[in-house]
């Protein structure tokens, strides 16, 4: 069971959460970091060569995406052209082309070989998406996609895996390719997530941002935080508000505490 709230403020600590997360102050070396910067493609491609298209579920967007897609259409069968921005193996992208015929999808994702399991997935089609891979700080979406296209872009647990400096360059490069007046929807892990409490000392590469043992990377968002970044990029926040859900395991009798930012950007 699970039950969730959504709201502008953020998740209250307990004392002894609190104290361990003052506790943690050592930084990663400014070497490691360095290298974690230069292999972070090389890492994802190992996580996805590990776990191949297993590791995610797939993602049925019959909730609050699919009902934002619907509401981005002025009549009902009208064709959406949408990006799904850090595609990975397709969990989100399957789904909603099987659930939605009206929709033509471009994917990209940084890891070569997530770009390779999409390619082979049966449900595959040149006709209904196009898919490549794309580093987002730094290739330039244009190449692929024709500027002022893309009716929606999505952008599900990407930008966390993205080093908090080079953020506002991923937003840059998705506002060439939207439609004045279209939405980014973001979801994205909030501050104080359960998996953010989970971090053994050592982890630290900056305020909010930690390295797993796998060597990828995950930022904690502050709705303060999110709301400056795309701002700064020219966009206008709709919504942006936190999700806080308490999961439960009946079994252990644990509850685990999740945070996400789940937010909508607009493009004047």
């Amino acid at each position: 069971g699970a039950f969730q709230t959504k709201g502008h403020s953020a998740r209250t600590l307990s004392p002894e959460e609190a104290e361990r997360l003052a506790k943690d102050r050592v930084l990663v070396s400014d070497f490691k970091q360095l290298k974690l910067e230069k292999e972070a493609q090389k890492n994802w491609d190992l996580f996805y060569k590990r776990n191949s298209t297993n590791f995610f579920k797939d993602r049925h967007w019959t909730t609050r995406e699919f009902q934002e897609l619907k509401a981005c259409r002025e009549f009902a069968d009208q064709k959406l052209t949408i990006l799904e921005a850090g595609c990975g193996v397709g969990n989100c992208l399957f789904p909603l082309l099987e659930e939605d015929l009206n929709i033509f999808a471009y994917a990209c994702d940084f890891s070569p070989r997530a770009v390779e399991y999409v390619k082979k997935n049966a449900l595959y089609s040149t006709e209904r998406c196009k898919v490549f891979q794309c580093d987002l700080t730094k290739d330039d979406l244009l190449e692929n996609i024709p500027a002022d296209s893309v009716d929606v872009v999505t952008l599900i647990f990407v930008l966390s895996a993205i080093h908090p400096d080079k953020m506002h360059l991923v937003l840059r490069n998705l506002y060439k390719v939207l439609k004045p007046g279209k939405c980014v929807l973001f979801r994205d892990y909030g501050l104080y997530d359960h998996a953010m409490l989970r971090f053994k000392s050592g982890s630290k590469l900056g305020e909010h941002f930690y390295v797993r043992q796998d060597g990828t990377r995950s930022y904690f968002f502050t709705e303060e935080f999110l709301s400056q970044l795309f701002k700064a990029e020219g966009y206008e926040q709709v919504v942006n508000e936190y999700v806080q859900r308490e999961t439960v395991n009946r079994k252990e009798d644990l509850r685990v505490p999740r945070v996400f930012l789940q937010s909508k950007f607009q493009k004047p």
